[in-house]
């Protein structure tokens, strides 16, 4: 344990439950809805995942930072969530990729955490009572109880934020860049396609392995800000349009909805996680609160079409609402659901390419299991820009072209 992190911290619940441990990362007061995450391994990719801004995380599996961090496994810029809670901290990282520890790469990113408690009862807690709001100290100067669960109390939920507009990059860029390949010839990848495909991704929140995914399936890639305007995103001359990851809920994102509705008249569409939500938004559906979401690398997702089952990447808490798509009337089929709760996990349109997907097939951490979502959105950009009357239905049934 480092010097640091013998310094006490408070994890206080506004259900008034406060959990006692030991301070890491940055000393501040901060304040999230706090969520559990079951992934075994990439700490590093979720903490730099933007989908948890607004959130404090809370690990399952009891040993963190044995590996360390490195720039390659990042999965932006820098973290966004509010908070880190883990079992025990390991900060003497053993790894030929390390470049730091997990303690100072918090700190350095202002990011409290806390180590020491018993994250099994916080589990159980959220599990059994659902996400709630919490605050986490790490400063030894703000340890009451009573004070901290007050602030958790009056802190703002996440529903009805923008926490797009916190993490949406602020200028378009270009990316081209794909995944990193270890030592030369160890992990080998598929020949890039030398035919290009010009697309616009909206940025929610968006994580690079989604990027390099793209790009490996032979996408130009323009990243624009969530607020751009589908004219200026039209005026681009895209083949394809891409909706991407990103926190909180999706009815409370400012402007997105009808710049959406209107591309999905013109272009192939693929969404994923918010950006599924926002798609079905779009096509005039209704998205709910999840009770503690889906954070982890195990949910079994399944393909209707086929019954197949992918073990899943997700990280979400609200949900769309099959119901509310089909009052709205758009012929949208519901593609995929999670056999845990039964919510929906994919959409489909049945005469327009637009498809989308809740869970995250670029993994990163997680299984690669859904991985194929991107070839087939590509496949779906070449058989529209050939002329072809391909829906989003016809490819996520993955229907071979004629």
């Amino acid at each position: 344990m480092t010097q640091q992190g013998r310094n006490p911290a408070r994890l206080a619940l506004a259900d008034g439950t406060v959990y006692r441990g030991f301070a890491f990362g940055a000393r501040t007061v901060d304040a999230g809805e706090v969520v559990f995450n079951t992934s075994l391994t990439g700490y590093q990719e979720i903490v730099t995942d933007p989908s948890y801004a607004g959130q404090i995380v809370t690990m399952t599996y009891t040993q963190i930072g044995n590996v360390g961090v490195n720039s390659q496994d990042e999965e932006s810029a820098r973290p966004f969530l509010s908070g880190f809670v883990v079992k025990e901290l390991f900060d003497e990282p053993s790894n030929w990729r390390s470049r730091g520890g997990l303690d100072g790469y918090l700190r350095d990113a202002g990011v409290p955490g806390i180590q020491g408690l018993d994250t099994r009862a916080l589990v159980r807690r959220i599990r059994d009572g659902g996400a709630q709001m919490a605050v986490l100290s790490t400063d030894p100067e703000a340890q009451d109880d009573a004070a901290l669960v007050e602030r958790a109390r009056v802190a703002p939920g996440l529903d009805g934020r923008d926490l797009v507009a916190e993490v949406t990059c602020r200028e378009p860029y270009a990316w081209s860049e794909g995944r990193w390949e270890g030592i030369a010839g160890q992990v080998p990848r598929p020949e890039r396609p030398k035919e290009l495909r010009r697309l616009v991704a909206y940025d929610f929140g968006i994580k690079r392995n989604i990027l390099r995914l793209l790009w490996e399936e032979g996408f130009d890639i323009t990243v624009v800000p969530a607020t751009t305007p589908a004219s200026e995103a039209l005026a681009l001359e895209p083949d394809g349009i891409f909706l991407s990851n990103g926190p909180g809920d999706p009815a409370g994102v400012q402007g997105v909805r009808d710049s959406v509705r209107e591309l999905v008249q013109q272009k192939p569409v693929f969404g994923i996680c918010l950006g599924h939500q926002i798609l079905g938004l779009a096509l005039g559906g209704e998205t709910v609160k999840l009770k503690f979401g889906h954070h982890g690398g195990n949910q079994p997702g399944q393909d209707l079409a086929t019954k197949r089952v992918a073990i899943c990447a997700e990280n979400h808490g609200y949900a769309v609402d099959a119901e509310s798509l089909r009052r709205a009337g758009e012929p949208v089929e519901v593609t995929h659901v999670n056999l845990n709760d039964g919510t929906v996990e994919g959409l489909a349109h049945q005469t327009r390419p637009l498809f989308s997907v809740q869970y995250h097939p670029e993994a990163s951490p997680g299984p690669h299991d859904a991985a194929y979502f991107f070839r087939r959105f590509r496949e779906m950009v070449d058989r529209h820009r050939a002329g072809e009357n391909v829906s989003g239905a016809q490819i996520a049934r993955g229907e071979q072209g004629a």
